[in-house]
């Protein structure tokens, strides 16, 4: 392996490798170049992120209910093993969102409605009922968050004011006035958020529900606008984030970024379901497999590209990512083996100028970093944390050649000190 500037950077490499099918190929040469005087994109310091969702105990797939205790409205936030876990990061970010966000208010202000939980009903989006964050169950997560030093993504309900039309569209304005309230209480509490997420999976075709690009964008400019007035003496304000959802109709976003315009939109945000659904039989093969696993590169490279010609001001983002949708795959998203397919999208994602990579999820699903019922880690955990604490921001051109089997992503190190990671 040769190095090109290796005395001005510090550097390290991580390599992603499935020895059984590198060995079975008649040629194991391998050949390395890691081009370190060439950085070619650049992450966040807070780039590993995991989310904290809105599912309730009765969320269930494929005849199994793995969410449990694991929502944002019943968490235990007291566990130490969870106070640790986030510690560990020192900061870790946390995005809390989901599908259900768009259903829940919340309990200040004029709220008119009562405060009530997420509830089972087959006739709501994604089968449950509107639901409500209260005050006092915001405070109790700001506390996790102060003590813990987390770095707070909040995502906002998107569709609060507009009425349902047909085939899952969505009319008319955003009733901006409960976030409104819901901002003040946060800021009269001295609750530091970092960013504000505007709405989950309302872009392009929707999944559940969708917005049109036009009224979201115009969106996008009246909490902007809120953000200015109520931060208007904070430095700096919290970031914009949207629209957290599936990049499937690139004209969809290129037309978000310019009706809300230059300096709305700091971060376009998108998410990964790349493995398919949680009970595919297929996502073993795939997650072993190097083609499957690089054709994802498509979109990360065209998010890229859309906003520098549409969007410079903003960046990239991440904003959920599961691998396999619907919760997970049971015995695989919380196994030593999803790693091969985690890894590999951070390092993707990295090289493509993302700048934050949120994991679904934090706890929740089988997709957990921490187990749903004891709260240990599992391998992930170690992945996103051996992640966040080798691999620094500036991404280095690096070439690899003799084994489309082997992965290897370079970064200047955090810790001024060369590091080989194998797996």
């Amino acid at each position: 392996m040769s190095a090109e500037g290796m005395a001005f950077k510090l550097v390290s490499v991580l390599f992603l490798c499935s020895l059984p099918s590198i060995l079975c190929e008649k040629n194991n040469d391998v050949t390395i170049i890691v081009k370190g005087s060439t950085v070619e994109a650049e992450i966040d310091d807070s780039f590993v992120c995991a989310t904290l969702d809105w599912w309730p105990p009765e969320k269930c797939n494929y005849d199994q209910c793995p969410w449990g205790n694991a929502s944002v409205l019943n968490l235990d936030l007291n566990h130490s093993y969870l106070s640790k876990a986030i510690q560990a990061f020192s900061p870790l970010r946390i995005r809390v969102g989901g599908s259900l966000e768009d259903q829940v208010v919340y309990g200040v202000g004029s709220l008119e409605s009562p405060c009530d939980p997420l509830t089972y009903n087959s006739g709501g989006l994604f089968g449950f009922s509107k639901g409500c964050l209260s005050m006092e169950r915001w405070d109790q997560l700001n506390r996790l968050f102060q003590n813990t030093g987390a770095i707070v993504t909040f995502g906002l309900n998107a569709l609060y004011g507009r009425h349902q039309g047909r085939k899952g569209a969505w009319q008319g304005a955003w009733n901006s006035s409960n976030a409104r309230d819901f901002m003040e209480y946060t800021i009269s509490k001295g609750y530091p958020v970092d960013s504000w997420e505007f709405g989950n999976e309302l872009s392009g075709s929707g999944v559940s529900a969708r917005v049109g690009a036009q009224q979201y964008g115009e969106d996008l400019i009246v909490l902007k606008a809120i953000i200015d007035d109520l931060y208007n003496k904070s430095r700096p304000k919290p970031l914009i984030v949207a629209p957290g959802g599936f990049f499937d109709n690139q004209q969809w976003f290129v037309q978000l970024l310019e009706v809300s315009g230059a300096g709305v939109l700091d971060a376009m945000s998108h998410h990964v379901y790349n493995l398919g659904a949680g009970n595919d039989p297929r996502i073993i093969t795939r997650i072993m497999d190097p083609n499957y696993l690089s054709r994802f590169a498509d979109t990360f490279r065209n998010v890229k590209l859309t906003i520098q010609r549409h969007g410079p001001w903003s960046s990239a983002w991440v904003g959920e990512s599961g691998g396999a949708y619907n919760s997970g795959s049971r015995l695989v998203s919380n196994t030593f083996l999803n790693s091969f397919w985690y890894l590999d999208q951070l390092g993707m994602a990295s090289k493509y100028n993302t700048k934050v990579y949120c994991r679904q999820a934090l706890i929740g699903g089988n997709y957990g970093l921490l187990d749903l019922e004891t709260f240990i880690p599992n391998p992930d955990y170690y992945s996103a944390l051996l992640w966040h604490r080798l691999m620094g921001k500036d991404v280095l051109s690096i070439d690899v050649s003799g084994s489309s089997f082997l992965r290897a992503y370079a970064h200047c190190s955090k810790h001024k000190v060369f590091r080989l990671c194998h797996s």
